[in-house]
């Protein structure tokens, strides 16, 4: 394949040049963005036709699992990877809670290897905070930065001595890392499993409170504020939440936050038949706190969107609801449950929308080649058709789980190619690559 490439007669989106333009080219050579072609390049580029389709800075999700290693039945650095490229993410950050788990030179040394050799998309490697992710003795960050993470966390797991969470902070701080945290409290949710509410009530399940939550949010914006050290709060779930963090974004504190695609269009009631694949972490949960979370997206609480992509097989999510892992898939079909839940009723346009998967994690995550279009950035490209519909089957799905509460649904909004650096990984029918 030439290393010109030409994408012709798109609708080109790219919110952080502000462009939005119909009928209009994107080109890139040798794998980066270049503002024009020489006649010379253009009759030698490889051309994709783009009319009908969204032309967009590749998704980058700040928040997957891919399991390996020790995980390798639930999900590989490979078929996540090509679950990305499906749902037209060109980059995603692996979380650490593998087995063993990311505290150490050698595991990052072998997830970086792996992606090397087998992943089609960009997988950035996560470290953790403390060693074993047990929340008492920190994990060796300046190490762990030196082989490569762009983050850490305990994801899975959240520190509950707040003196060690305030060490973490002081630490990472000096070592400019970003501080990602699952915010759950382990007391109050010990055997929970459901949102406490009105439908745990009815179906006889341990309650899940929200103010869970709420306490770890509000601990990690004191500290913040204390240590002066950035915390980005992953998978925000709750009303009280949202408003705790924009009180603390207008007394200037560095706190940034991420909401998932299945808690915008999904409430508890939607476990009313003991449908494991929509149990999570954290829980689904009341419609006011659904719409708390749009208009916190909407309104600029909250930053970016993130999938927490957590496969499980099916004989781990195939019996009784409380013995069940929490977790559901979302790579693949991010893109059209938010076309569905935020565009389509109105509450943002698509250059939004297209934002808070491309530009903002970017610059959350500091990828300064990534999510834009301006010349001289990495050719990571998205292709989408907003109109066509499709039907989450198993067969339809690149994870290697199936764990999607969106199985046999009709979804609107289907990726049509995927590019990295210049390179199509999806084509729309087919995962290419390694």
């Amino acid at each position: 394949m030439s290393n010109v490439l030409h994408i012709r007669g798109g609708r080109i989106i790219d919110p952080s040049t502000a462009r939005d333009q119909a009928n209009s080219d994107i080109y890139a050579v040798d794998g980066k963005i270049v503002a024009e072609l020489s006649p010379t390049q253009k009759a030698k580029a490889h051309t994709i036709e783009a009319q009908g389709c969204i032309v967009c800075p590749g998704f980058i999700d700040a928040h997957v699992h891919l399991r390996e290693p020790g995980g390798i039945h639930k999900e590989t650095i490979a078929s996540g990877s090509r679950a990305a490229a499906a749902g037209g993410f060109t980059s995603v950050v692996c979380m650490p809670n593998t087995n063993p788990p990311c505290d150490n030179v050698s595991v990052i040394e072998l997830i970086r290897s792996i992606a090397e050799r087998k992943a089609i998309v960009n997988v950035y490697p996560t470290g953790c905070l403390t060693l074993g992710r047990r929340g008492d003795e920190l994990a060796p960050m300046g190490s762990l930065k030196q082989a490569g993470v762009v983050a850490v966390t305990d994801d899975g797991d959240c520190i509950q001595n707040n003196e060690v969470m305030r060490h973490v902070l002081e630490y990472a701080g000096m070592l400019d890392l970003i501080v990602m945290d699952h915010c759950q409290d382990a007391a109050m949710t010990k055997g929970a499993v459901i949102h406490e509410g009105i439908t745990s009530l009815k179906l006889g399940l341990r309650g899940w409170p929200s103010v869970a939550e709420d306490l770890i949010v509000s601990r990690n914006i004191l500290l913040s504020r204390s240590t002066g050290a950035p915390v980005h709060l992953q998978h925000i779930s709750s009303a009280a939440s949202v408003a705790l963090i924009r009180q603390a974004k207008q007394e200037g504190i560095r706190i940034t936050a991420e909401v998932t695609p299945h808690h915008l269009a999904l409430t508890d009631t939607a476990l009313s038949d003991f449908d494991t694949h929509f149990k999570m972490n954290p829980p689904l949960r009341a419609e006011e706190d659904r719409q708390a979370l749009i208009d916190g997206l909407v309104n600029g609480t909250i930053d970016i969107i993130a999938t927490d992509h957590a496969p499980h097989s099916p004989d781990e999510k195939d019996v009784e609801f409380d013995r069940a892992p929490f977790g559901v898939i979302g790579l693949e079909t991010a893109l059209s449950v938010l076309l569905e839940t935020l565009v389509t009723p109105g509450y943002c346009d698509l250059p939004f929308l297209i934002s808070r998967l491309s530009e903002q994690p970017a610059r959350l995550l500091n990828f300064k080649d990534k999510g834009t279009f301006r010349p001289g950035a990495d050719a990571d490209i998205t292709l989408f058709d907003a109109k066509e519909s499709w039907t989450v089957t198993p067969q339809s799905l690149y994870s290697q789980s199936q764990n999607s509460p969106w199985l046999g649904k009709s979804l609107c909004g289907k990726i049509k190619t995927t590019l990295v650096k210049g390179r199509v990984v999806f084509d729309g029918q087919k995962c290419l690559g390694p």
